[in-house]
C-alpha cells in the first residue's frame, strides 16, 4: 500500500472538495438494467462484479447506497500498480470505520473497487454488515471547508524538480492551505464533525495522534515518511508553533534517504524571523520499510502559540520510490493581490547559518590586505541573490597546489556527526609527508550543483591543475561532481566509510564467512586474484544474490586494495584514515566568535611543523646502514621522512631472494621471495635497454618510492645508482620550490609557468617575512633583491 502522491491526488489531498450525488448514466452488463435514479443507481444493492467507469462514479454510488442504509462514506486505502504506479483499486468505507476518534466504532463495511485492463473500475470485495446502529446519516460527509476557517485569498507557487514528476500549480484563493502532501490537518473539537475526507487511511492516523493529544517520542513508528510529516505538523499546530523540513541523510551505498529532520520554523538564524530553536524530530528508514523516531528535541526557545496554523511556506516532500523523502520542492504562499502569474522559484537547502556569512567576509577582505594571493569566492542561489557555499585558499595554501596536488583528500569529517557547521577542506601530502591544507569550505548543502561549484572553484585557484587521484565520500553526489571536474582523476572511498558499511552490513554473516571476506579483500595482490576468489567466496556460501556484496563487487576500483595500488596516493594508508587537519580544534562544539582565531592558530602549528622538517632536512644527516651507493644517493636527495621509508626498503631487501624466471633480449623477469617464507613473494620485469622495472606489489606507483623487490632485482643486476625517473621531485629536499627540473616529465608550458609563478611568489612571500623582522633584515633582504634584480634586468 502506498500513498497519493500523484497529481490528481496531490491536488485532492490540498484541496477539500464536496461530491454531491448525481444522477448516474450507469449500464452494468451483467443484468443488464438501465439506472438513472438519483440515489444509488435506482436502489442496486452493491455486489461483487458491479461495473463503473470510473472509481468516482463507484465512490458517489457508494455514497448513495449509504443515504438510502443509513451511513456515512469515508474513502480508504488505495493500491498501486508495482509496474508503472497508478491506481490499481481503491477502497470506500463506513465513516466509523477504525478507532480514531471517540464516535469511531471500528466498523468494517467498505467496498473495493479494481481497474481493469479495459478500462473499468469492477467492484471485487465487499462487506456490508455494520457493527452500529443504521439510520438517522441521510447526508454525505461533508468535505468543503468552512468559510470562517478559510485563509485570505493566496496564490501557492511550486517549485517543478526536473528529475521528478511535475506537479500542477494550484490556486489555492479561498481554500485553506495545506503544508504537506496526502493532506492536510483539520482541527477536532469536542462535540463536533467526525471529521473530513480522507484520500489515505494512514494519514488519518497520523493525524489522530496529534489531535488526541498523542506527543512525539523515541520508537514512534510511521509507515511513511509523510505520515511522519504530517504527525508532526499536526502536534505543532496543538502545541504552537510551525514547521519547516530540516535536513535529510541518504545511504552511502545506493543513494536513499536514510533518515530525516522536521524542524521549527524559528531553526537557523537565515531569517530575521528565525532565532536558532532547537526544537526537531528526526526519523529513521527501517529495514522494514517503515519510519521510526531516534531523535527528539520538544524544548522551543520562543513562545509557543496553540492552534497556529502550518501556512508559512514549506518545501515539498515527495517520494522518491524508495521509502525516503527528499527535499527538492518549496511550495511558497504569496500574497499577489489581483496577478494571476504563479511565482515558481527553485531553492536549496542552506545548513550554514546567517551570521557566518559577515563574519567570513570581513576576514577574507582583511586577509587579502595582507596576502595578495588570498583567493575566495561565495556562490549564490540565482533565484533569490541568497549566499550559498564558501570556498576560500590562502596563498601558501594555493602554492601548495602547484607542489602536491597531485593527490587530495576532500575531507567531510561534518557529516558524520551532528555537527553545527558543514566545514569541509582539501588536503594535499607534503615531501615530509604531512597533510596541509589546499583550500576551506563551508558547504552549504549536499546536492550536485554545490559539489560541482565547489571542485570548480578549487580548480580555479589551483590555476587548472588536476589531482590524479581523490579520496572522497562514497556520496553519490560527490561522485558526479568528481567525475565532472576531474575526469580521469581516480576516486577512492574514505575507509571510515568503507569499515562503516562493512560492519553494518556483515553482521548477520557467519565468522567464517568474515574471516575469508577480510583475506580476500586485504591479502590478494592482483585484480584478477581478487576476482578469482571473490568468485570462489561467493560461489561457496552462495550469496550470488545478495545486493549489498553485489553493488561493493561493481564498485570494487573504488575501495579494493588490489585496484588502488595502480594509481599514486603519495602513501595514504589504503586500510587506515587520515585525521582531520584541524583535528580537535574544530569542532561541532566551536562558537562562531572563536572559529576565526582557533582557524589560524591550528594552521599556524601545522605550518611551524612543515617549517621544522624543512629546517631537519637540511641541517640534519641521518646514519648509512648499508654501503650501497643507491642509499647515499637517497640521503643527499630525499627529505628525512622520505628516505627513512625508503632506508626500510633498501635494508629489507636483504632478506629476500632472487631468481630470474624469464629471459627473451632485454627483458628479464624474476621472482623474488622472502627467506624462510614462501608464500611471500612478488614478480619484478625489468629493461636492460632503459633500465625500466616493474613489481607486482606496485608501490611504486601508488607511493612514489622504489619497494624492497625492485631494489634487491637492482643489487643482484649491480645498478648501483637509482635512474632519475624512480626519484619523484615531490618526495625531494628541493620539492619547496615547485617546479620540475625538465620537461621529460609531459608537464605542459601553462603548468610550468603556473609552477614557476607560484614558486617565484612564495619565495619572495619568505623574504617579506623575515625581511621585516628588523630594521637589520630589511635593509639586508632588500640588497639581495636589488642586486638580483639588476642580474635579471641585464639578462633580459
Amino acid at each position: 500500500m502506498e500513498n497519493v502522491d500523484t497529481e490528481l491526488n496531490s491536488f485532492n489531498n490540498m484541496v477539500a472538495k464536496a461530491y454531491p450525488v448525481r444522477v448516474l448514466h450507469h449500464n452494468n452488463n451483467n443484468n443488464g438494467v438501465n439506472e438513472d435514479e438519483e440515489g444509488g443507481s435506482g436502489g442496486v444493492e452493491p455486489y461483487v462484479g458491479l461495473e463503473f467507469d470510473t472509481a468516482e462514479e463507484a465512490r458517489e454510488y457508494y455514497n448513495g447506497y449509504a443515504i438510502r442504509t443509513g451511513f456515512k462514506v469515508r474513502t480508504g486505502q488505495l493500491y498501486r500498480s508495482r509496474t508503472d504506479g497508478t491506481v490499481s483499486s481503491r477502497r470506500f468505507v463506513c465513516s466509523k470505520e477504525g478507532f480514531q476518534l471517540n464516535s469511531r466504532t471500528g466498523c468494517t463495511a467498505f467496498i473495493r473497487v479494481q481497474r481493469r485492463d479495459t478500462g473499468k473500475w469492477v467492484l471485487d470485495q465487499i462487506q456490508k454488515e455494520h457493527n452500529h446502529e443504521l439510520g438517522g446519516e441521510t447526508q454525505v460527509e461533508e468535505t468543503t471547508p468552512r468559510p470562517s476557517r478559510a485563509p485570505a485569498p493566496t496564490k501557492l507557487g511550486v517549485t517543478v524538480n526536473p528529475h521528478r514528476p511535475k506537479m500542477k500549480v494550484v490556486d489555492e484563493s479561498d481554500r485553506e492551505p495545506r503544508s504537506c502532501p496526502g493532506g492536510g490537518f483539520k482541527r477536532f473539537k469536542g462535540g463536533g464533525s467526525e471529521g473530513e475526507v480522507s484520500d489515505d487511511h494512514h494519514h488519518q492516523m497520523q493525524q489522530s495522534k496529534a489531535v488526541t493529544g498523542t506527543e512525539p517520542y523515541a520508537g514512534l513508528e510511521f509507515g511513511s515518511a509523510n505520515e511522519a510529516c504530517q504527525f508532526y505538523q499536526a502536534y505543532a499546530e496543538v502545541v504552537g508553533f510551525r514547521v519547516r523540513i530540516g535536513q535529510l541523510f541518504r545511504s552511502k551505498v545506493d543513494g536513499s534517504i536514510t533518515s530525516r529532520r522536521f524542524v521549527c520554523s524559528r531553526e537557523g538564524f537565515q531569517h530575521p524571523s528565525r532565532m536558532g530553536c532547537g526544537a526537531y524530530m528526526r526519523i529513521k528508514r527501517q529495514d522494514s520499510g517503515g519510519w521510526i523516531v531516534d531523535r527528539l528535541n520538544k524544548d522551543h526557545n520562543h513562545d509557543l502559540e496553540p492552534g497556529k496554523k502550518n501556512d508559512a511556506g514549506m518545501k515539498k516532500i515527495t517520494d522518491d520510490g524508495t521509502g525516503g523523502l527528499d527535499s527538492v520542492d518549496l511550495i511558497e504562499l504569496n500574497d499577489f493581490g489581483n496577478n494571476n502569474n504563479n511565482h515558481i522559484k527553485k531553492t536549496r537547502e542552506n545548513r550554514i547559518g546567517e551570521e557566518w556569512y559577515p563574519l567570513l567576509l570581513d576576514y577574507f577582505q582583511s586577509r587579502q590586505t595582507e596576502d595578495m594571493g588570498f583567493f575566495y569566492a561565495v556562490e549564490l542561489d540565482v533565484s533569490n541573490g541568497s549566499c550559498m557555499s564558501i570556498f576560500w585558499a590562502d596563498s601558501r595554501a594555493r602554492f601548495a597546489c602547484s607542489q602536491f596536488g597531485d593527490t587530495v583528500v576532500f575531507d567531510t569529517s561534518y557529516r558524520k556527526g551532528n555537527y553545527a557547521v558543514p566545514f569541509a577542506t582539501v588536503i594535499g601530502f607534503n615531501h615530509h609527508r604531512q597533510p596541509v591544507l589546499l583550500g576551506c569550505a563551508m558547504v552549504a548543502d549536499e546536492s550536485k550543483e554545490a559539489f560541482l561549484w565547489l571542485f570548480q572553484t578549487w580548480l580555479r585557484a589551483m590555476s587548472g591543475r588536476r589531482p590524479r587521484s581523490i579520496v572522497a565520500d562514497q556520496d553519490l553526489h560527490i561522485q558526479q561532481a568528481l567525475v565532472q571536474v576531474f575526469p580521469g582523476a581516480h576516486h577512492r572511498y574514505s575507509a571510515w566509510q568503507v569499515r562503516e558499511k562493512e560492519q553494518e552490513n556483515l553482521r548477520p554473516f557467519p565468522s567464517e564467512f568474515k574471516y575469508e571476506y577480510e583475506k580476500c579483500i586485504y591479502q590478494t595482490q592482483t585484480t584478477v586474484e581478487f576476482d578469482s576468489v571473490w568468485s570462489a567466496l561467493i560461489n561457496k556460501y552462495g550469496l550470488r544474490d545478495d545486493i549489498w556484496l553485489r553493488e561493493i563487487y561493481e564498485q570494487r576500483e573504488n575501495w579494493v586494495p588490489a585496484y588502488l595500488r595502480a594509481s599514486f596516493f603519495a602513501g595514504i594508508p589504503i586500510n587506515g584514515t587520515t585525521e582531520s587537519f584541524f583535528g580537535a580544534s574544530l569542532d561541532a562544539l566551536t562558537p562562531l566568535r572563536e572559529f576565526i582565531s582557533r582557524y589560524e592558530q591550528a594552521l599556524e602549528q601545522r605550518r611551524e611543523e612543515e617549517r621544522k622538517e624543512d629546517f631537519n632536512s637540511y641541517n640534519l644527516q641521518p646514519f648509512l646502514q648499508t654501503k650501497e651507493p643507491v642509499e647515499e644517493q637517497c640521503r643527499r636527495l630525499y627529505t628525512l621522512t622520505v628516505f627513512r621509508i625508503f632506508q626500510s626498503e633498501l635494508v629489507q631487501s636483504y632478506n629476500y631472494l632472487c631468481l630470474k624466471t624469464y629471459e627473451e633480449g632485454a627483458i628479464s623477469r624474476f621472482l623474488v621471495r622472502k627467506c624462510g617464507n614462501e608464500s611471500e613473494k612478488h614478480a619484478v620485469t625489468f629493461s636492460a635497454s632503459n633500465l625500466n622495472s616493474s613489481c607486482s606489489c606496485q608501490m611504486f606507483e601508488h607511493e612514489g618510492l622504489l619497494c624492497r623487490h625492485i631494489l634487491k632485482v637492482f643489487n643482484l643486476l649491480d645498478i648501483r645508482e637509482l635512474p632519475s625517473r624512480y626519484i619523484l621531485h615531490r618526495w625531494t629536499k628541493n620539492a619547496e620550490f615547485g617546479f620540475v627540473r625538465d620537461m621529460e616529465s609531459g608537464v605542459s608550458a601553462q603548468d610550468l609557468k603556473a609552477l614557476m609563478v607560484w614558486s617565484l611568489r612564495e619565495a619572495a612571500s619568505k623574504y617579506i617575512e623575515f625581511g621585516t623582522s628588523s630594521l637589520e633584515k630589511y635593509k639586508l633582504a632588500y640588497e639581495i633583491m636589488r642586486e638580483g634584480g639588476k642580474k635579471l634586468c641585464w639578462q633580459r
